[in-house]
């Protein structure tokens, strides 16, 4: 199944399962679409193009609370999981806290880029994960 957003039940999961003030590291796993959907024409964009124009604001938004890009790189294939789920970047990045995060994606600088995300996005996975 495809998904670009998080469902209000696994927000409310993940933030009863995640300590409060600690760190986490965001696993992005993204797949691009061929042409971004803006639901109006733009010749010759694609979704890698959208992202990487989301990914302009998108930093600036991330270190505004804190937070940082930590790695980001391009997947080989896939040695264990689904054949059929193959992506095409993968990022880590780090927040001072489950809160900074929600803080970010509540901002207005945050809202007036995310549209170039849903564009670019085709399949998505979100992993918040505590540092051990």
């Amino acid at each position: 199944m495809k998904t670009i957003y998080p469902t209000s039940r696994a927000i409310s999961d993940v933030l009863s399962k995640t300590q409060k003030g600690k760190p986490v590291v965001m696993l992005n796993l993204l797949k691009f679409r061929e042409q971004a959907d803006y639901h109006e024409p733009r010749a010759g964009v694609s979704g890698r193009d959208a992202y990487q124009e989301y990914g302009r604001g998108a930093i600036r938004c991330i270190h505004a609370v804190g937070g940082e890009l930590i790695w980001s790189g391009t997947p080989t294939g896939t040695l264990i999981g689904p054949e059929e789920e193959q992506w095409d970047e993968v990022l880590l990045v780090r927040y001072p806290s489950l809160d900074a995060f929600l803080a970010m994606i509540d901002s207005p600088e945050y809202k007036s880029i995310v549209h170039h995300r849903t564009a670019a996005i085709d399949d998505s996975r979100l992993v918040p994960m505590l540092e051990s």
